[in-house]
């Protein structure tokens, strides 16, 4: 069984945001069950955690034999034994994994860093400066995924790892309207978010947080 750990409690403004729920996202995708491991600020600074995640990070899993961390590398390692993730050709697989990388290094950094500056130091005076910048560079990216998708359903014709990835962090700017202001970029979050393995995922996300709060 994968055991797949998250956190027990975060704030508001990152439930459903949290990383681990990509991974739950894929292996929902992929029909792999799974046992999840809620920890806490406690676990994260542990020896034992490290020596699983080495930065005290969610999400990490372990199977059989294998310990693997960070969110992209373990989507992938799902998504190469998944029909649903990963088209069946080289080539296909190919464009997969650059879709995949393009959405954590090309998209997220930017995303991130904006909402740094909303979520973290809306009150600092030098975020008030940087942000009108920080936006722009969002754009930016945006609109090289917006012209991308043009009118394709998916990245790439059909559903990859690359597009739960990328799904995954336009969902960071949920506190902006600058992807529900772009009526292709909001219709293609949404197309994938309506897929059934990404509302399990999202509601067994969520679960832990529920439960702190009642």
């Amino acid at each position: 069984m994968i055991k797949l750990t998250a956190f027990r409690w975060v704030p508001p403004f990152a439930q459903g945001l949290a990383r681990d729920l990509r991974v739950r996202w894929a292996l929902e995708e992929a029909g792999l069950p799974y046992e999840e491991w809620l920890i806490g600020p406690e676990d994260q600074a542990s020896a034992g955690y490290r020596a699983l995640q080495p930065f005290g990070q969610v999400p990490a899993i372990e199977t059989g034999g294998l310990k693997l961390f960070e969110s992209g590398a373990i989507v992938l390692h799902i998504a190469e034994g998944c029909d649903a993730l990963s088209p069946g050709d080289a080539e296909g697989q190919a464009r997969m994994k650059a879709w995949m990388f393009a959405a954590l290094n090309s998209v997220e950094p930017a995303v991130q860093n904006l909402a740094a500056i909303d979520l973290f130091y809306a009150g600092e005076g030098w975020a008030s400066e940087r942000r009108p910048a920080a936006a722009e560079a969002v754009h930016k990216r945006l609109d090289a995924v917006e012209q991308w998708l043009g009118g394709r359903d998916y990245l790439e014709g059909r559903f990859t790892a690359g597009d739960l990835l990328m799904t995954t962090v336009l969902r960071i700017l949920r506190h902006t309207d600058l992807v529900s202001g772009r009526p292709i970029l909001k219709a293609y979050q949404e197309r994938c978010e309506a897929r059934p393995a990404f509302r399990k995922a999202l509601a067994d996300h969520l679960k832990p947080f529920q439960a702190a709060a009642a």
